[in-house]
């Protein structure tokens, strides 16, 4: 039972990043934060750009999490969430950094549904105006908003 907890904490932390996320970037990236985080939006910067920073503080978070909670890993849900964070961290990186945005080790993917997100993404994209657009977070947006365009040459 015990591990099932561990698992259920997990999930929260992840599920729990994709709204903080969603909310931080909405409100305060493209708030009072938007001096840091102008420098994902514009399209020529070099390998880092000053928006990294956030991936930082996060990352320290879950580390910080992970750390306290380590010596009651089953009793508090420390060490879970900061697994959760940790998990979500992963996955952003790679298909945020690595697929949509071409960053470090670049990569391409067939699968529907990381087209769908990289799509999504670029919507918000569009411009490099503090405004922005939907979708702000990196998984829960209308997916149907976004269908898959049937190419020329698929046809």
């Amino acid at each position: 039972m015990d591990w099932l907890y561990l698992i259920g904490f997990i999930g929260v932390g992840f599920a729990g990043m994709e709204i903080v996320s969603y909310c931080v970037h909405r409100w305060l990236f493209h708030g009072i934060l938007w001096n840091i985080h102008e420098s994902h939006h514009k399209p020529n910067h070099g390998m880092f750009e000053l928006n990294d920073i956030f991936s930082v503080f996060f990352a320290g978070i879950s580390i910080w999490l992970m750390v306290d909670g380590a010596t009651t890993l089953f009793s508090t849900p420390a060490f879970g969430i900061g697994a959760g964070i940790a998990v979500y961290g992963v996955l952003y990186f790679i298909i945020h950094d690595l697929f949509a945005h071409k960053r470090f080790v670049p990569f391409s993917s067939d699968s529907k549904i990381m087209k769908l997100i990289r799509r999504a993404h670029q919507r918000h994209h569009q411009d490099v105006g503090k405004e922005g657009h939907e979708p702000y977070g990196l998984f829960l947006f209308p997916y149907d908003k976004y269908p898959e365009r049937e190419r020329k040459f698929d046809r």
